[in-house]
């Protein structure tokens, strides 16, 4: 079997970017080892804004908004972050358990028709000038132009493409389970001398959320219902009798980044390139915008339209944002750490969040509405839209009203004109670039910014990113259509 693109993995963020590649018309294909679509567990528990905006990017947001509860989920260090007043549409993150994000993806995938390849896992492959043959377990071949890995932390393709996985050992270690108890709990959270621990109900009847701290960090083995109720009892002074397990899994504070995101024709994104402690519910987010972030990219490199050097702009702009988080989970694990210092600096830096100033800063980072990729063009002065996130704005075209996301439905480049109309000739570009002439009155604010000087034109890139912002000189325009969307077209 023959594909464009295989990705390994069909979590959400193989999901998003197998989305991705077909919304630009290329033959992807999912190689997934569960048998099933369903999620055993809930596993992770929110969506930030700036995901929320991606899913809105691509139409499909309402899906989400409506099965899960729209919530504040902000936070640092278990400081809440109110961004109620950013100026964004969606001010909020979404309480939704991962295995109904992943229920709700998989519904999109289907939709679009992308075929995936269960029950199988990847064996080994090898790279050639020309492509990618892969070996999976149930001994049938596929050959791809590039293998995608989002396998997660124990990625089996970062291993085989000999990538290096550098970062901090483990220090604490969780071990997280839904089961049945025969006994009433202690209900709520708690981080004290043992360590954070909590039992909490879920939506399912009878099931119980179990956390817990292991009182001995860096075992790798499978944890079982035996080594719950050992720490249930260590813990709580009984394990309430417990039983029934439907999911029972351990996570550390281990911080690791993958050297590359690139081996010539082999790519990470998620997990995959990135594992830390999962404070303030990063990880989902984080991957599902690498996808985001690749998707665009890789599918302009296998059409032809782009040069092989564009993939190097993902590992270049992706790597950063996620050493960004790898740095701020150890931030947060040292500052909740229960010994009298630890609780000192929480102390200080949960007075410092309730500034004004310092709140939206960390809150902006923590849901990703900051990210201010380093896009440079000799142009003079920056303006400071450049490498950010484009507001959605409510335009005016033709005298219909429209929204900006709605524009990146089909995940195609905008030029938009909001100067004189008919001010711009891009015909090189026709088929690749929307160019839309449009008018809009209000102001224009980042979140952590503020307001910024109104622009006459902007070039939005698939992502939902500022690639370049002028006027009908088009100084630059040339240079930011051609390094994003490939050479011109002869005429």
């Amino acid at each position: 079997m023959k594909h464009e693109v295989v990705i390994v993995g069909g979590g959400p963020t193989g999901m998003m970017l197998a989305g991705e590649l077909t919304l630009a018309g290329v033959d992807v294909a999912i190689v997934e080892r569960r048998a099933s679509p369903d999620l055993v567990g809930s596993r992770a528990g929110g969506l930030h804004a700036r995901t929320i905006e991606v899913l809105d990017q691509r139409g499909i947001a309402d899906r989400f908004l409506a099965q899960g509860k729209v919530m504040q989920v902000n936070g640092f260090a278990h400081v809440p972050l109110d961004i109620s007043d950013f100026p964004t549409r969606h001010n909020y993150g979404l309480a939704l358990w991962q295995k109904h994000f992943e229920r709700i993806l998989a519904g999109w995938i289907e939709e679009l028709a992308i075929p995936v390849y269960r029950g199988c896992e990847v064996t080994g492959f090898a790279q050639d000038d020309t492509g990618v043959d892969v070996e999976l377990s149930n001994s049938q071949p596929l050959r791809a132009q590039y293998l995608v890995g989002c396998d997660g932390g124990r990625s089996v393709v970062r291993k085989t493409a000999g990538i290096e996985f550098p970062g901090w050992d483990p220090t604490i270690s969780h071990l997280l389970a839904e089961v049945e108890l025969a006994e009433e709990p202690e209900w709520g959270m708690r981080n004290d001398a043992v360590g954070l621990r909590g039992l909490s109900k879920l939506d399912d009847v009878g099931l119980v959320r179990v956390l817990v701290t292991e009182e001995q960090p860096g075992r790798t083995d499978e944890p079982t219902l035996g080594d719950l109720s050992e720490e249930l009892i260590r813990v709580y002074g009984t394990d309430y009798g417990v039983h029934s397990p439907v999911w029972i899994t351990r996570f550390t504070d281990a911080a690791r980044q993958a050297a590359a995101y690139r081996e010539r024709r082999i790519l990470l994104a998620g997990d995959a390139a990135h594992v830390h402690y999962p404070a303030g519910g990063q990880g989902l987010n984080l991957g599902v915008q690498d996808a985001v972030n690749l998707g665009w990219k890789l599918a302009q490199v296998v059409k032809g339209t782009s040069p092989e050097c564009l993939l190097d702009t993902y590992q270049a702009e992706r790597q950063p944002i996620g050493a960004r988080v790898l740095r701020n989970t150890l931030a947060q694990v040292a500052l909740l750490r229960q010994d009298e210092r630890s609780k000192a600096a929480w102390e200080v830096v949960s007075e410092f969040l309730k500034m004004d100033e310092p709140r939206k800063r960390y809150a902006a980072m923590m849901c990703s509405l900051d990210i201010h990729y380093d896009i440079r063009y000799d142009l003079g002065d920056r303006h400071p839209l450049l490498g950010r996130r484009m507001p959605d704005l409510d335009l005016v075209t033709a005298n219909v009203p429209l929204r900006l996301f709605t524009l990146l439905h089909n995940a195609r480049p905008v030029l938009l004109n909001l100067g004189e109309p008919g001010g711009f000739d891009i015909t090189p570009w026709a088929y690749r670039v929307q160019l839309i002439d449009a008018a809009y009155a209000g102001p224009w604010e980042l979140p952590a910014i503020g307001t910024v000087t109104a622009p006459t034109a902007v070039l939005v890139r698939p992502d939902g990113y500022v690639a370049w912002v002028g006027d009908l000189t088009q100084m630059g325009l040339t240079d930011a259509l051609t390094t994003w969307f490939g050479p011109p077209t002869a005429a």
